[in-house]
């Protein structure tokens, strides 16, 4: 494709974006970061953090009321909190709360517990971690607080057993030997599985000065009141489709630990046949094979988070000003109905009253029923290509303008049926990038924003520009018509030179003038124009005939009546005069154009088009001259 069709796509792209009344988004990618992040958690029992928690509150269950009876006889009353002792904090807060003991504990049980590692991309040579998208997302964690590196921590760290992940026993352990006689046992895994075989956890106290002084980590045992804590954060997390992995630690004080049955697969038979540079006791703990389930049990609990795909920074206020706009944004997914609404939630698409439906049951409605459920439909679940297509169709049947994201092959049906496709540039396969007509180099839903405020800003700019040139036309028309209809005998109102000077110096440095005001947030407090609207709108059509009016009965009335006001000054001097007072009407009438609603301020957002100040001073300091 040329430099010049794909500029006159793009253009013809963004002023389609004017009358968009509907984008349907995908979910990966696009509305989220497409990487596991960790998004929530519960430290200890009491500390309820939370990633950005000022725009995701609804994340930390701190506050979370006990629904109680109205009538019983139990000391708590209705609505009073179960759990008092909780607290929601936010995660860049988090260095200050816990003491520098606990987040080497926790810092250590996430990168020695890991087989992640950091990698390049070769496409963009950003780094980034490569391996499970668990552990990539604790060491990311682990790395946005500004711990110690964790490949510098696991070099340090002296292994003595590895428990690789088990699906039967969903989690997976390492025990190190931490020197002066202990070693500790490092375990994550599935919450629900491990918190059962806790019985202490670590306290973190919302203020610092409560720490208690020293070395140690400060724990506690796990009450009954503490294990409901413990399963109603695991439940409310759960609910928020977030993947729930609890950090859990053991300390021995011999290796192998009292008590333990164990077997010797192998020892040192160095000593039966020569010196062993090392003792024979040595020799055989470095083999001994002691099971998970003679460790697994008096765990200490460090925390429980929470892990999502989250959504891009940005998102929620892209998606209110679209609604602010006046488009209606659908989301269709692949993913499940819970993770769908999860994110519709946080993003701001789902509303009280909208529709969620799944794919296979979308794609079983008649032609009726789609016209009746798609107004109200807001999310789309386990959707194919095909559902995508079908759902852009039919929203084009209804009368809609619309927008569609994409980034997969499959997506070029509804990216090519679509009025304005928009594709990924970072992530978007060759064959979307080609079905779409705008690709978004950074894969942000708010750009799209940015097309729809530009697109206004474009058709703004062609409204403005046609106002004032057909309000000069019509003006300089109807009165040179009038002066060589009353009178062939005077000298017309304006000259050849003044009419060429008007057409070619004044209209064309005016009309760029008005063309290039900047696209502002503005432009988004107004409703969509409809597909087939009008160019000329009833209020330009009043604004024409006006200024039109005006300043053609300004002119003539310095035409005909310029002698008796100036005092007889002579013909040159009436039409000097007239040919500025005419240049000066349009200079004027440029600022009436920048505004094509109803509002009577002219000046708003002048001094960001400097354009627009430096051709209006020349003119005038011009013919001042």
């Amino acid at each position: 494709m040329t430099r010049e069709r794909l500029l006159v796509r793009v253009l013809g792209s963004c002023e389609t974006m004017t009358n968009a009344s509907v984008v349907c988004t995908d979910k990966t990618g696009t509305l989220t970061q497409n990487e596991m992040t960790v998004v929530a958690g519960s430290l200890g029992i009491h500390a309820k953090f939370v990633h950005r928690l000022e725009d995701n509150y609804t994340r930390s269950n701190a506050e979370e009321e006990e629904d109680g009876e109205e009538g019983c006889d139990s000391p708590k009353q209705k609505g009073t909190r179960k759990h008092p002792d909780d607290f929601s904090l936010d995660e860049t807060v988090l260095n200050n709360v816990l003491s520098p003991q606990l987040q080497s504990l926790l810092n250590a049980a996430i990168a020695i517990n890991s087989t992640a590692f950091k990698d390049t991309d070769s496409a963009t040579g950003n780094s980034k971690f490569v391996g499970s998208n668990t552990e990539a997302a604790l060491l990311l964690f682990a790395s946005r607080l500004g711990w110690p590196d964790f490949k510098k921590v696991r070099d340090e760290a002296e292994v003595v057993q590895v428990f690789p992940f088990s699906s039967q026993r969903k989690a997976m352990g390492v025990v190190v030997k931490l020197g002066r006689g202990r070693w500790r046992l490092y375990l994550k895994g599935a919450s629900e599985i491990l918190t059962k075989n806790c019985s202490r956890h670590v306290i973190v106290h919302k203020n610092a000065g409560d720490r208690i002084r020293g070395d140690d980590i400060e724990t506690a045992e796990i009450t009954e009141l503490d294990s409901d804590n413990i399963s109603r954060t695991i439940i409310f997390y759960a609910n928020q489709t977030l993947r729930t992995i609890a950090l859990c630690y053991r300390d021995f004080y011999s290796w192998p630990p009292k008590r333990v049955e164990y077997s010797v697969d192998e020892v040192c038979l160095l000593p039966f046949f020569s010196p062993c540079p090392c003792s024979a006791y040595t020799c055989v703990v470095r083999w001994l094979q002691i099971s998970y389930e003679d460790l697994a049990f008096n765990l200490t609990l460090i925390g429980i988070v929470g892990i999502e795909d989250p959504l891009r920074p940005g998102v929620r206020e892209a998606v209110a000003k679209c609604h602010k706009a006046g488009v209606t944004i659908k989301m269709c997914t692949g993913d499940n109905v819970l993770t769908a609404r999860s994110i519709a939630l946080q993003a701001g698409i789902y509303s009280a009253g909208g529709v969620i439906m799944e794919g296979p049951i979308f794609r079983r409605l008649n032609d009726q029923e789609m016209l009746e459920i798609i107004p109200r439909l807001q999310v789309l679940a386990r959707s194919s290509p095909e559902d995508k297509k079908t759902l852009v169709e039919k929203l084009k049947a209804m009368g809609e303008t619309v927008g569609v994201t994409g980034d997969g092959t499959n997506d070029g049906p509804a990216l090519k049926a679509a009025h304005v496709g928009f594709s990924m540039g970072l992530a978007g396969t060759e064959v979307a990038k080609e079905a779409s007509d705008i690709i978004l180099m950074d894969d942000n839903f708010s750009s799209i924003v940015k097309a729809i405020m530009w697109g206004r800003c474009v058709n703004d700019a062609v409204r403005k520009f046609l106002q004032f040139q057909v309000t000069t036309n019509v003006t300089a028309v109807f009165i040179t018509f009038v002066t060589a209809i009353v009178s062939t005998q005077e000298a017309p109102v304006l000259s050849a030179v003044q009419l060429l000077w008007i057409n070619i110096i004044m209209d064309t440095f005016a009309a760029l003038a008005l063309a290039t005001d900047p696209a502002s947030e503005a432009l988004l407090d107004r409703k969509p124009d409809k597909k087939y609207a009008p160019l000329f709108s009833v209020d330009m059509y009043k604004q024409i005939l006006f200024q039109s009016t005006y300043q053609i009965s300004v002119t003539l009335v310095f035409h005909y009546l310029g002698d008796i006001i100036l005092g007889s000054p002579g013909p040159r001097v009436v039409q000097t005069l007239v040919f500025n007072t005419f240049v000066f009407a349009q200079i004027f009438n440029s600022f009436n154009c920048r505004r094509l609603d109803k509002k009577l301020n002219i000046f708003e957002g002048i001094s960001k088009n400097h354009n627009f100040t430096v051709i209006t001073l020349t003119g005038a300091v011009y013919l001042y001259f």
